[in-house]
């Protein structure tokens, strides 16, 4: 069973910055990629940033150049730096875990508030 716990959501004015952790634990077998999705209200959850085995890097456009994806294999931890943030970045951030199979696994969320 893989388990995973995320942490570093919060309130932050526009413009700040917020760290996103997520740390996976259990019987993990051949990473296929790491990384966050997020839904805000009455929207599609969306990929935002995800590390792929093999040291590449998939971002939305809407975060390119603010946010930052990334992983600590030793520690199969999956971190998304976000800096510059906007009132549109508002949202629940998904921590995703691709393995093997292919098998999909999610957190439980975090709740991101980007507000003055």
């Amino acid at each position: 069973q893989v388990q995973l716990v995320e942490s570093g959501g919060g309130l932050v004015q526009p413009g700040g910055s917020l760290r996103l952790s997520c740390a996976a634990s259990g019987s993990i077998f051949s990473i296929n990629a790491m990384g966050w999705y997020r839904q805000a209200p009455g929207k599609q959850r969306e990929l935002v940033a995800r590390s792929i085995s093999g040291g590449l890097q998939d971002y939305a456009d809407s975060v390119k150049g603010r946010f930052t994806v990334s992983r600590d294999n030793a520690k199969n931890t999956v971190y998304l730096q976000m800096n510059s943030l906007k009132p549109e970045d508002t949202a629940v951030y998904y921590c995703n875990l691709v393995i093997r199979g292919p098998v999909n696994y999610w957190g439980q969320g975090t709740q991101v508030t980007v507000s003055s």
